[in-house]
């Protein structure tokens, strides 16, 4: 996998050491980082009790060489409301955040990093072999 979207819950497992994830992480070229992974990251550790340790964790992983910020722009907002729909249409919504993920995924051309199976549901989103 040349470039990879990591979602938050891989984040997570990466932190607390998880394999397949820190071997994707070290074998991809770029490691993409969605805005809204970021929010959810955040909202996270304001809800924890080691905000300021897992914020600094956090800045010295986004300020490795292979890791880049994916902003939401017109593309991406072009992409997330054909996703939208179709998971609508479908009867398959998804949690909202999960959609823009999904969109800055196909965006980049990455490969999506997560253990959220119901990314499943989106057609043409290239996930992970280890997605649950």
């Amino acid at each position: 996998m040349k470039n990879i979207v990591l979602d938050t819950n891989c984040y997570a497992a990466y932190r607390i050491g998880d394999k397949k994830v820190f071997d994707a992480l070290v074998s991809a070229e770029t490691v993409w980082m969605s805005v809204v992974v970021l929010g959810e990251l955040y909202a996270g550790f304001r809800g924890g009790t080691k905000m300021l340790a897992n914020q600094q964790q956090l800045d010295l992983f986004l300020a490795k060489p292979t890791v880049r910020i994916l902003d939401v722009g017109k593309e991406s907002a072009e992409i997330f409301g054909e996703v939208k729909d179709h998971l609508k249409k479908s009867g398959t919504p998804l949690p909202i955040n999960d959609v823009w993920i999904a969109a800055h995924t196909m965006e980049s051309g990455s490969v999506l990093v997560s253990y959220d199976r119901h990314f499943k549901a989106i057609a043409g989103l290239r996930y992970w072999p280890y997605l649950s």
